[in-house]
């Protein structure tokens, strides 16, 4: 019963159950607890009583759409890590869905090791703990403070997603260094994306939104760098 509880408990959302079935062997082979849904409505409730530390989740379900299922987990205050598993492959799809608050987004058809790959990544950064700070970071008059997982500028606070915190905490770690997009993949999502995904230029245009547009400044060709205002 305890090796049972040990193993990291993912929630599988698909309407189809050749998927949903392929993904659950799949992942109780690799060692992984899971628990299946196959509508929007059960995903939620699954998500509440289950507390799975990840879900899988399909965008077009019967009712409630995979979008609106993490919108509503996200409001509620649950940032279980979500990687969405969908035909749905358009670029706008898979902004909407990372501006939603997921964290990956694959594409079907997929790969069974590629995506066992993509969940223990997800599961690595997301359980890892802030490393300790002895002091807060500071650029011009934005402050972040690991230890308290918060962040102000100009002493107002800022609400981030703990992805937008991370990709921020390192671009201050590294601040006025022109950090590539391989750098940044690679130390805040760890692992790395395909050469279309978006996911670093949405992240950055969200952190742009939220602290203003005047800290992160683009490097063409090359990536980005954190500086004060001149």
């Amino acid at each position: 019963m305890m090796a049972s509880m040990d193993k990291p408990r993912v929630l599988v959302v698909d309407d189809e159950p050749n998927i949903r079935d392929l993904v659950d062997v799949a992942l109780r082979f690799h060692g992984f607890a899971v628990t299946t849904a196959g509508t929007g409505d059960e995903a939620l409730r699954r998500a509440n009583d289950d507390r799975p530390q990840l879900i899988v989740l399909d965008v077009m379900l019967p009712d409630l759409d995979g979008f609106e299922v993490c919108r509503r987990l996200r409001t509620r205050g649950d940032e279980t890590p979500v990687i969405f598993l969908t035909a749905r492959d358009t670029p706008s799809d898979t902004v909407t869905g990372l501006t939603l608050g997921g964290d990956d987004y694959v594409t079907k058809p997929f790969s069974v090791d590629a995506l066992v790959a993509r969940i223990r990544a997800v599961l690595r950064r997301t359980a890892a703990a802030p490393e300790p700070a002895d002091e807060i970071l500071r650029v011009g008059d934005l402050e972040l403070d690991e230890a308290r997982w918060c962040v102000r500028r100009d002493g107002a606070e800022i609400e981030l997603s703990p992805t937008e915190f991370r990709l921020l905490a390192y671009l201050m770690r590294n601040s006025g260094r022109v950090l590539s997009r391989t750098q940044l993949l690679e130390n805040v999502w760890g692992w790395d994306h395909s050469a279309n995904s978006p996911v670093v230029e949405t992240y950055v245009s969200y952190l742009r939104r939220k602290i203003g547009p005047d800290l992160i400044h683009t490097q063409r060709g090359v990536g980005y760098a954190l500086r004060p205002p001149a």
